[in-house]
């Protein structure tokens, strides 16, 4: 299929289809790379309360001079908030100087304490259904409501008793981390996926891979475009490069079609060389229903 600009979420509104990633992005920086991005194409910015760069965000939205309108912004509700989302939330509206968020996700079904530990007197499933009362009590302040890194079975117990729909699963996707079984699921649910980590993390192998650079090549693009392009060019996917360099900002932006024979060589790296770059088990919950995680 040809690639994307934009796909649809389940609630009507429309998402484009590349943003700004922001994890690992420092106050400093970050802020230049928000308004940078927005004066040059991007109109899709994702940070989250644990990145603790959302009142840089922020200001990098206000000093691009974009209407927020034009904007559209992500931010996660952090694992040591899953006990108060609704104060976790104005948290979140006061640091980015936004009256709304387009999409607010729960950032891992892991609930933590303030110091790091594993919240294992609070279910995730809970919090869930606070952000759905918030959702359907604030469509003023929340546009779409969703998840991430949710695997086929926390899916599964989720959706026995939502009354809301997530919008989006955002996971960690790239050619050794495909996730097929989640990827597929939450396409026959209408359930948007968001790529993070699409070039497999910082100093990756897969820049070097010869599917990819061969693929590069041949469209004269940098192996980054192939990377990010992979997800652009299939159905319900949006992807979040992230960089706070002006040349890699630009760069990140050109997205190419593929072939589906192409995309399938790419779907084949995952067979001699898997590996994730953001692993659960840091949460203290395991490997959170992922098979490749058990």
């Amino acid at each position: 299929m040809p690639a994307t600009t934009s796909v649809t979420l389940n609630t009507g509104a429309v998402m484009p289809t590349v943003g700004l990633g922001t994890w690992k992005s420092k106050p400093g920086q970050v802020e230049h790379a928000v308004e940078f991005a927005l004066k040059n194409g991007y109109t899709h910015i994702d940070t989250a309360a644990g990145y603790q760069n959302e009142t840089e965000v922020g200001q990098g939205i206000k000093a691009s001079g974009l209407p927020r309108e034009q904007v559209f912004l992500t931010t996660k509700l952090d694992n040591p908030d899953q006990r108060h989302p609704a104060k976790a939330l104005e948290a979140s509206l006061k640091k980015l100087d936004t009256p709304y968020l387009d999409l607010w996700l729960m950032h891992w079904p892991a609930p933590m304490t303030r110091d790091g530990q594993p919240d294992k007197g609070h279910d995730w499933l809970d919090t869930w259904k606070v952000m759905e009362d918030l959702y359907l009590a604030h469509p003023e302040k929340l546009k779409a409501i969703g998840v991430s890194n949710f695997s086929v079975e926390y899916f599964e117990r989720l959706l026995k008793v939502a009354r809301v729909v997530p919008a989006v699963n955002q996971i960690e996707l790239h050619p050794s981390c495909p996730q097929d079984d989640v990827v597929t699921y939450c396409q026959n649910k209408g359930i948007v996926l968001t790529a993070y980590s699409p070039l497999g993390s910082d100093n990756s192998p897969l820049l070097k891979n010869e599917t990819v650079t061969k693929i590069a090549a041949k469209y004269g693009v940098q192996p980054a475009n192939v990377l990010i392009s992979l997800h652009a060019n299939k159905p319900m996917h949006t992807v979040l490069p992230k960089s706070v360099t002006n040349e890699r900002i630009l760069n990140n932006a050109k997205i190419i079609d593929l072939t589906p024979e192409e995309i399938g060589e790419l779907h084949d790296i995952d067979k001699t060389h898997h590996f994730r770059a953001c692993h659960p088990s840091w949460t203290g919950f395991g490997g959170l229903g992922f098979p490749d995680c058990k």
